[in-house]
């Protein structure tokens, strides 16, 4: 079959049977900023939009295999990677981007579910940090995540997000999104940060509405911003005005 010369971003990550989460919201951000997607599925989960019942893993190797398919039929421009669950599916996934150096990867590290529930086994965070971040363009910790990745308490100000933050960034990745979503006040700030540069702060009103899958949304959509070519800056900062547009639709 001959090569898709669409852009395509590639979406690696776990199923959601609810829809609100997972690749199925991937997708729809994708195609809203007119993308087309392709898939490596990592996980099937059994969910509602409040629990998480059941997850079945899927091997490793049918993860990889799975990913080089989607490469060799598409014209993949960008990958998404979210759940991603144990350390052997973190190595595989590990393996393909080496294989693919050019193309900007974005690292959603997803450790747990909205309930609560985790998502990623203990050996597992590990292995991200040392084998897969530092593969990837941008990794995009929320501040709950970001505590788990460096064995820190939840930051409570600016000063903690960015000590937390520089620790990872020593870890390899290029770049990190450290979400405020999970802060308090009344606005929401997420730091992109980098080596050798000064933070940069993207600052939205913080909404009283809930919303499952933003932060699929938001690495979606900066993928699919990269996947335009545009500068990573500017990815963000379109991707947040885009998951800040759902949240004013949820919350009106």
């Amino acid at each position: 079959m001959a090569l898709n010369r669409d852009p395509h971003v590639l979406v690696v990550g776990g199923s959601d049977s609810s829809g609100g989460a997972g690749i199925a919201r991937d997708i729809e951000t994708i195609s809203s900023i007119g993308l087309r997607s392709c898939l490596a599925v990592t996980a099937v989960t059994v969910q509602t939009h409040g629990a998480v019942k059941d997850i079945l893993h899927l091997q490793p190797g049918l993860v990889a295999d799975q990913m080089r398919a989607a490469l060799q039929a598409n014209e993949v421009a960008a990958i998404k990677i979210g759940m991603l669950a144990t350390a052997p599916t973190i190595a595989a996934v590990a393996a393909v981007l080496s294989e693919n150096p050019r193309l900007p990867a974005i690292l959603d590290p997803v450790l747990a579910s909205s309930s609560g529930r985790p998502l990623v086994e203990p050996d597992a965070v590990d292995v991200m940090k040392r084998d897969l971040m530092p593969l990837c363009r941008l990794v995009t910790p929320n501040l709950i995540e970001l505590a788990v990745l460096t064995g820190s308490q939840l930051a409570v100000n600016d000063e903690d997000i960015l000590r937390q933050g520089r620790r990872l960034l020593a870890a390899g990745p290029r770049a990190l999104l450290l979400k405020g979503g999970h802060g308090a006040g009344a606005s929401s700030t997420d730091i992109l940060l980098s080596s050798g540069r000064e933070p940069i702060r993207f600052d939205m009103p913080r909404l009283a509405a809930s919303m499952r899958g933003t932060g699929c949304m938001l690495a979606s959509a900066i993928a699919a911003h990269l996947a335009r070519a545009n500068p990573l800056e500017d990815s963000v900062r379109g991707a947040k005005q885009r998951v800040f547009e759902k949240l004013m639709q949820a919350s009106a």
